[in-house]
């Protein structure tokens, strides 16, 4: 019997020192998920090719049971992606001296330990949100794309829902006007540049304008004046949107976007078309970067406020100062026949002199990198946002003092109603903003409201009852 007992004791302390090891042992590689995770790639590179992505989620789903017995959220602030981004599990996330856990899990709604919620603008969704909402519980929304992806959120009924933000919007919390721009050397960069010597013996293959987009018919109504342009002026178009010229076949997949070769070839133009999918202050895309990138200059529609964001006061041709595309191709015209006008478009860039210190003090200052291991990217910067203002509270909770309110305003997200251009095809022609765009936004602002209405129950809501609200302001 005796003999059995010591055996039994050294099974149980056994047992004991192998689960107290592999506990150990797996805490720490949770801990190094976490720093690997710090460096991940721009989040639309892990929508493309996610292959490292879903290798690391796999090996923490098969961890899952012992990443609860060793709950990292017993110690640290919990945030919680509500509406997720990039698809990741649990992992803890370092913020300078401060540490939160990030998790995709809801479960962790009523952990004792959560702080707040993290929402994905294009995927926010009031099938299903975190209420009843405490009042220390933070809500921050992230969303750096079209209005047309989520038109409820673009209204002051329902972006004040949030206490802190990262949109385009350079009102924001986190402002990601720049979020298509890797570095200021990349604009300066010959890379690209071909002379204009060049660029005037190719006119005899190409148009003096360039128009690629396979987005027809958006908001902004773009494609009815580029339509109406080429009345007056050649454009060669490769997309899908008004086309009439090809590319090779292997460019012709939409991945091919920021291919060497893709480049090469708009390289070669004078001028490319660079026309915005929506009309917001501050939504300023590759469509607008790429051309100064590349040595062309861009034609530009979208963000009202885009001379703020010029390199040179002379870097673009902005069309809202023409009174209607005849005007404009006249325009063109002229400084295609005429190289001391163009090349005064190109000045900075042969010179490598950016005068916009806006411009330059923005890059310099912003906490995140695009397409740059060197930096964390923007996903990770908004977290660490998140994670340093609970901090600040919690701390300021333990010294007695009064937690400090973070809280989203109107122009932290913001857009005016899609407008059609009044061109000469008349009011009889099919319209997608009068017919589509228009009325979309207009019952964006009811939802908006009967979100906010029913946020304020601060109660978890049926989508029935959502849209009996929508319906009923209609009325």
């Amino acid at each position: 019997m005796a003999r059995l007992s010591v055996k039994k004791l050294w099974v149980y302390c056994f047992c004991f020192s192998a689960v107290l090891f592999f506990l150990i042992v797996t805490l720490q590689v949770l801990v190094e998920l976490g720093q690997f995770e710090k460096k991940k790639p721009h989040h639309s590179d892990l929508r493309g090719n996610k292959q490292e992505v879903d290798q690391l989620n796999l090996f923490k789903n098969l961890l899952n049971g012992i990443e609860r017995l060793s709950d990292p959220g017993h110690q640290y602030p919990i945030l919680v992606w509500w509406s997720p981004l990039t698809g990741e599990g649990s992992r803890l996330g370092g913020c300078g001296k401060n540490t939160c856990f990030f998790t995709i899990d809801k479960t962790y709604y009523d952990h004792t330990m959560t702080e707040g919620f993290l929402f994905y603008g294009t995927d926010f969704n009031i099938e299903s949100l975190p209420f009843p909402r405490k009042p220390s519980h933070h809500w921050a929304l992230f969303h750096e794309e079209s209005p047309k992806n989520n038109y409820k959120l673009f209204h002051e009924p329902s972006i004040t829902l949030f206490n802190h933000t990262a949109t385009f919007s350079s009102h924001s919390h986190m402002p990601l006007t720049t979020q298509y721009l890797e570095s200021v050397e990349v604009l300066k960069s010959h890379t690209y540049l071909v002379p204009l010597s060049k660029k005037n013996s190719q006119r005899q293959n190409l148009a003096p304008l360039v128009y690629v987009q396979s987005d027809c018919d958006p908001p902004s109504d773009r494609d009815s004046y580029v339509r109406e342009l080429m009345k007056y002026i050649e454009v060669d178009s490769y997309g899908e949107c008004l086309h009439n010229r090809d590319l090779p076949p292997p460019l012709k997949n939409p991945s091919a976007m920021d291919d060497s070769h893709f480049y090469g070839i708009l390289a070669q133009y004078k001028f490319i078309l660079s026309f915005e999918n929506a009309v917001c202050d501050d939504y300023i895309t590759e469509k607008f970067w790429r051309p100064l990138k590349l040595g062309v200059v861009p034609v530009y529609y979208g963000s009202p406020s885009i001379a703020k964001w010029l390199p040179s006061n002379k870097s673009a041709v902005l069309v809202n100062t023409f009174a209607s595309p005849q005007d404009l191709a006249e325009y063109i015209k002229d400084l295609d026949q005429n190289d001391k006008k163009y090349e005064a478009y190109l000045e900075w860039k042969w010179t490598g002199e950016i005068s916009n210190q806006m411009l330059l003090t923005t890059m310099k200052e912003r906490s995140w990198g695009v397409q740059d291991i060197s930096q964390d990217n923007y996903i990770d910067a908004f977290e660490c946002m998140v994670c340093n203002r609970v901090w600040e509270n919690l701390n300021r909770k333990k010294q007695g003092l009064v937690p400090r309110l973070w809280q989203a305003q109107a122009n932290h997200l913001s857009c005016p109603a899609p407008k059609s251009f009044s061109l000469s095809h008349g009011p009889t022609r099919w319209s997608s903003v009068r017919e589509v765009w228009k009325p979309s936004f207009e019952q964006s602002k009811k939802e908006a409201r009967a979100l906010r209405q029913l946020a304020e129950r601060n109660a978890n809501f049926t989508v029935e009852e959502f849209w009996k609200l929508v319906f009923k302001d209609q009325n």
